[in-house]
């Protein structure tokens, strides 16, 4: 994998102080991108407070707080707010409490309101808009995204060199697993109806599977349906204890297969050029059909890949196509050169903030 460019052919921007919000919502995803992005402006040298109104997840998700980064509880009647440079409102958690005291400083903090990640269309077109709002504040539309004119994606300096230097065999060895002749798989969903459709899927494949669970939803998840169905020949589970950030990359690294769900680990999957299936957020309106669709248009999927995609995520019908490691694979890795050759959101978002200021 390419790293993109490098650091130090950057701009040198001086230390700055950011304030990053952010409302867990929905099983750790809003937790996880907020920890990346305190994580990498923390390692470049800025100082990060990180205001979370759940932050025990973060006691197994980043045990270890680096240097440079504060977390504080964020709580309904926080409204003061130190000194700071940028305030990045993750996901439109809403900041109205700390607003006055943001207007009230002789120079406003920059405002960054960082959305949800997305390949679709109007991302690139409202990418870096401002929005006025009352009191003289301005709120900026930051978007990630897939191709350029958007914010990029989250990638830490030294992911290229870490994921060269990992032993797959030390790391499952280390955790007590067992490598064996079958395709080696990681499952982290939400409880799509193709589930057990997808578990006889793995089971057939030649030499069978191993399949690794996400602590907590997937887990939860097939071990129900296994209650009902009894053993799958073919097919062996395990199980997971929760991971930190770190090791659920070397999860993802270590498979052969991975299925994600949600922005973080879509990212990181991405990032481990392995063969992936993704289960986006399931919406009331459908919306999710589109963002899925866009995203397979943007990733040049296999048609088979693509599929079970859609079997996967409920938009299609039929059975789940048999999966095409090793054509999936090159698709993998061809889509993470793409990806790696764009320089990452960090190092645009600090550009974007050095331009507005």
């Amino acid at each position: 994998m390419q790293s993109g460019p490098p650091l130090d052919t950057l701009p040198l921007a001086p230390p700055l102080r950011w304030d990053v919000f952010c409302r867990v919502i929905d099983n750790w995803g809003d937790a996880g991108v907020s920890w990346r992005l305190c994580a990498d402006l923390a390692a470049r040298g800025h100082a990060v407070r990180l205001w979370i109104d759940q932050p025990e997840p973060l006691r197994w998700m980043a045990p270890q707080c680096p240097a440079g980064i504060q977390v504080k509880h964020w709580r309904a009647d926080t409204v003061a707010l130190p000194a700071t440079d940028v305030v990045v409102e993750t996901f439109g958690c809403g900041l109205e409490p700390a607003l006055s005291a943001m207007a009230r400083r002789p120079q406003p903090p920059i405002w960054i309101n960082l959305e949800y990640l997305s390949a679709e269309g109007y991302v690139a077109r409202s990418h870096g808009l401002p929005s006025p709002q009352a009191q003289g504040l301005t709120r900026h539309f930051y978007f990630p995204g897939f191709s350029t004119g958007t914010g990029g994606l989250l990638r830490e300096a030294g992911l290229a060199q870490r994921q060269r230097d990992f032993d797959a065999q030390a790391w499952l060895h280390a955790h007590g697993l067992v490598r064996g002749t079958g395709v080696l798989a990681s499952l982290f969903c939400y409880e799509p109806a193709a589930l057990l459709a997808g578990l006889h899927g793995l089971a057939a494949l030649p030499a069978g599977c191993h399949l690794l669970l996400s602590a907590g939803r997937s887990t939860a998840a097939v071990q129900a349906l296994l209650a009902q169905t009894g053993a799958i020949a073919g097919l062996r589970v395990t199980a997971l204890p929760l991971l930190n950030q770190h090791d659920f990359d070397h999860l993802l690294w270590a498979c052969d297969l991975n299925f994600v769900r949600g922005e973080d680990s879509l990212v990181r999957a991405l990032w481990a050029g392995k063969p992936l299936i993704w289960q986006a957020y399931p919406q009331s309106d459908q919306a999710h059909h589109a963002k899925l669709h866009a995203l397979l248009d943007t990733l040049a999927l296999p048609a088979s890949q693509a599929q079970y995609h859609r079997v996967w995520n409920g938009m299609a019908s039929g059975p789940l196509p048999v999966p095409d490691l090793p054509t999936w694979a090159r698709a993998a890795q061809h889509a993470r050169a793409k990806l790696a050759a764009q320089t990452d959101l960090c190092s645009q978002l600090i550009r974007f903030v050095q331009k507005i200021r």
